[in-house]
């Protein structure tokens, strides 16, 4: 398990508010994501979470840059998502461009995560 020290060593290079948003995002994380893992990758710059090891475990991975946060979906390509809330054109992964504690606290985000979470369950 990642410490919170790691993680707040990991943010400190970027600015207050990806930080802050970052660790808003991940108490949601946590409360939505039942036992998740939390691993951050320091070459691809992003922190993964997972239920085991292969890339197929992963749900999701907060993308931190100095332009701002991003939430990314493993598989997000196949998710539902009627609140229109997922970018890019990846052919698997899909994310969501977070812009502060409205969006994080949202119910289409939240549901978007139950989405992700159903998503793995039904891969088991």
């Amino acid at each position: 398990m990642t410490s919170d020290k790691d993680i707040i060593t990991f943010l400190s290079s970027y600015s207050e508010k990806v930080t802050a948003d970052a660790l808003l995002l991940r108490k949601l994380l946590f409360a939505h994501l039942p036992d998740i893992q939390e691993q951050i990758d320091l070459p691809a710059k992003m922190i993964g979470y997972c239920y085991g090891q292969k890339y197929a475990e992963l749900i999701c991975m907060l993308i931190p840059s100095k332009k701002g946060l991003k939430l990314s979906f493993n598989r997000g390509s196949s998710l539902p998502d009627p609140d229109k809330l997922l970018q890019g054109t990846g052919k698997i992964s899909r994310y969501v461009e977070i812009e502060g504690e409205n969006e994080i606290n949202s119910p289409q985000l939240k549901r978007l995560l139950a989405a992700a979470l159903e998503a793995y369950r039904a891969l088991k």
